[in-house]
């Protein structure tokens, strides 16, 4: 899930808008297939299924980078849902998005992974480096590297959001805060996939213990039945 090389407007009519997917314009509203016209009742999993999914290709991270975030989130104090997507939302490919300097989410991972961005002195190339509050984003002294953000910018209209300035001339950002939950376009329900990984959790709970004492378990069962 953390390098999706498909069809992304596919995805699009599967579950829903995705603002930094992709540039293309849908031209249909229906599901993707052969029975994609017909109309079908989603479950309450149905639900909680997509919404996780919207998360996964939006920020285009993997499974167990999820778990692993649900989990810091669920240890937080706060609404665990904005925890969750306020963590996703201080990643630095997600940072460069929305600072204007790449046109769609993967573009700015690419613009990562090609060493092009400075954080604090320092090339970094990882996606999934969290930008906290105080941190100062550059780009790389190159002139490669400031002719790709140039034609990047000019390209986009979007606003810069209020948790992140900008110095256009010297082309610095500066993360000032963490971003609240209102300033972040997607359109999502975190409640959901909050309940999506409680359930999914519990389980895991559920078979670790039994792998420690399967004979507890074992007395439990016959004590029940």
């Amino acid at each position: 899930m953390s390098k999706y090389c498909g069809p992304r407007l596919r995805i699009i009519r599967r579950i829903g808008e995705l603002p930094a997917f992709t540039r293309k314009i849908l031209k249909r509203n229906t599901r993707p297939g052969q029975h994609g016209s017909s109309r079908r009742k989603p479950t309450q999993f149905a639900y909680r299924l997509i919404e996780k999914q919207k998360l996964l290709f939006y920020y285009g991270i993997s499974e167990k980078q999820l778990v692993k975030r649900v989990k810091v989130a669920r240890k937080a104090k706060g609404s665990t849902g904005e925890i969750l997507v306020q963590q996703l939302e201080i990643r630095l490919d997600n940072t460069i998005y929305r600072i204007g300097w790449a046109p769609t989410l993967p573009a700015a991972r690419q613009l990562v992974n090609h060493g092009h961005i400075v954080i604090n002195q320092k090339r970094t190339n990882i996606p999934s480096f969290s930008c906290f509050p105080g941190q100062i984003i550059n780009l790389r002294d190159k002139e490669s590297s400031r002719n790709l953000v140039k034609n990047n910018s000019r390209e986009s209209n979007r606003n810069l959001p209020l948790h992140i300035s900008l110095n256009i001339e010297s082309t610095t950002a500066k993360v000032s805060r963490f971003a609240d939950r209102n300033e972040i376009s997607l359109n999502l329900n975190e409640l959901l996939i909050i309940e999506y990984y409680s359930n999914r959790l519990l389980i895991d709970t559920y078979f670790f213990l039994f792998s420690l004492c399967p004979q507890l378990f074992f007395l439990l069962f016959l004590y029940l039945w």
